[in-house]
């Protein structure tokens, strides 16, 4: 970056590329971008920075010309921007590719990789450090999250210091680099709490998915460590000839990690670890779920491997706020809690139900779900899509996010959805769109619900739309009381 002063970001809004943002003016460089629209959190963090983000993309957000263009992985041929850097030949590269050349090189890269729970694991980790260097600076973390990380404020931090603390993410680079950004981060410590089939919109098959993780496992060298969930039997295929030492976490008998007496007391989740079947720390957090007490403890696992002491990982668990946009409240208003979740996967909305079953256990639970990512917006996983809503005591669906784009045949068929939970006793509806969603919750919500909102995008300002309803209705309700 001697020479590349002025670095344009096309698709700057993803949260991968809004941190990679940060880390670029921190280092020093002119940073501008553009996306297709900007919504909360990562508008917000660039707003913060100070970085313009143009809308819509187009070839006038490329003058004056950049020295480099980082072209998002949503990004293909037909974008005004692509034509343009190919046309006129700017130099242009990925988002991985920048992170490896310009961050990693030189540092300790520790990697947090998986189908679920990769954002809050590497939030933990990153607390973990950051707390651990309150007593040895050396430790404080650079990182890059996929999400804001509540304790930081931000999703990246640069620091002089050798530890790069990343998420890995499976999805493919670029238009012209069809292969997972993981591939590019060279783990010299690595994570992996989940294989699953997803991403379905570039991914065949599950054998597919597993290859993918497999060439990551390849990747870390024999003085690594490997910290691998011990309850999903593709993260132990995938594990299976790893080069270097795999320490597994989990529930069962054989795990290096083992997971005891988990309870949740006064809004707290508590638990003993045993390492190699020797009582190692009593753990609590204020976040509920089974599945965040499994990253909490890959995140220890990982961190103790490299020299953490455990009473600094003991802290920053206990002082961890999660990440935005994970089991995030929105709003409570005249009784009634509104919960945003990053829901992008049928076993992800099913963890999320659970984690606010135990959180919330006297209270209605609602699900509110668009389908947008492009597994949920396809019929891969239909059924197993109603055994997760089925946790809910009512949901409502919306329509499909840009159906249009799916091929028929592929489309996920959400009147089927509804019409298999209320056929298995969870009422539910088919709404087509956010207003009808506010109207229909507007009727029927009521004191003690709990509202769990499941999206991966800005669901057309629903977030905002409904805490605004239930204001006005407690407002009227409140003006009635006092004229009676």
């Amino acid at each position: 970056m001697t020479r590349q002063k002025h670095v344009h970001l096309s698709g700057i809004c993803g949260t991968a590329m809004a941190s990679l943002a940060g880390l670029l003016k921190d280092k020093g460089c002119r940073v501008t971008g553009s996306d297709a629209a900007a919504y909360p959190p990562m508008s917000d963090q660039l707003h913060a920075m100070g970085v313009p983000v143009a809308q819509p993309y187009a070839e006038a957000n490329l003058e004056p010309r950049p020295d480099l263009v980082v072209i998002g992985n949503a990004l293909s041929r037909g974008n005004p921007e692509v034509e343009q850097v190919l046309d006129v030949r700017i130099p242009f590269t990925s988002m991985a590719a920048v992170l490896h050349d310009e961050f990693l090189v030189g540092r300790e890269s520790l990697v947090v990789a998986g189908t679920h729970g990769k954002t809050t694991t590497t939030s933990m980790l990153a607390w973990i450090y950051q707390t651990a260097s309150n007593e040895n600076p050396a430790l404080e973390p650079s990182f890059l999250i996929g999400g804001v990380a509540e304790n930081f404020g931000t999703s990246y931090q640069l620091r002089p210091t050798r530890t790069f603390l990343l998420e890995g993410d499976e999805y493919d680079t670029a238009f012209f680099d069809k292969g997972p950004k993981f591939l590019h981060y060279f783990p010299d410590g690595l994570i992996l709490t989940s294989v699953e089939f997803d991403h379905a919109d570039i991914y065949a098959d599950l054998e597919a998915v597993k290859l993918a993780f497999k060439r990551l496992v390849n990747l870390v060298p024999r003085r690594g460590v490997i910290v691998a969930y011990d309850g999903n039997a593709n993260v132990t295929e995938c594990v299976s000839r790893a080069f270097c030492r795999v320490e597994r976490y989990g529930f069962s008998e054989s795990a290096n990690w083992r997971i005891e007496n988990l309870r949740h007391e006064d809004g707290k989740s508590l638990w003993d670890v045993h390492r190699d079947g020797e009582l190692w720390a009593q753990l609590e957090m204020q976040v509920a779920g089974e599945h965040n007490v499994l990253n909490a403890t890959a995140a220890a696992a990982l961190a103790a491997n490299h020299g953490v002491p455990v009473a600094a990982i003991r802290a920053a668990l206990a002082s961890f706020r999660s990440v935005k946009r994970r089991l995030e409240v929105r709003a409570v208003i005249d009784g009634v809690t509104i919960i945003d979740d990053f829901a992008h996967h049928p076993t992800a909305i099913r963890e999320t139900l659970r984690a606010l079953r135990q959180a919330y256990p006297s209270s209605r639970l609602w699900a509110v779900l668009e389908p947008r990512s492009n597994t949920l917006r396809r019929n891969v996983f239909q059924q197993e899509l109603v055994e997760s809503l089925g946790l809910a005591d009512r949901v409502i669906l919306a329509a499909v996010y840009q159906q249009q784009r799916i091929p028929e045949g592929e489309r996920l068929h959400p009147e089927q959805v509804i019409a298999a939970l209320n056929e298995a006793g969870t009422p539910s509806e088919l709404c087509a769109d956010v207003a009808s969603i506010v109207d229909t919750l507007d009727r029927q919500l009521q004191r003690g619900d709990v509202v769990a909102i499941l999206s991966n995008g800005g669901f057309d300002g629903i977030y905002e739309k409904l805490p605004a309803r239930l204001a006005k209705r407690s407002a009227l309700a409140s003006g009635a009381l006092a004229q009676a």
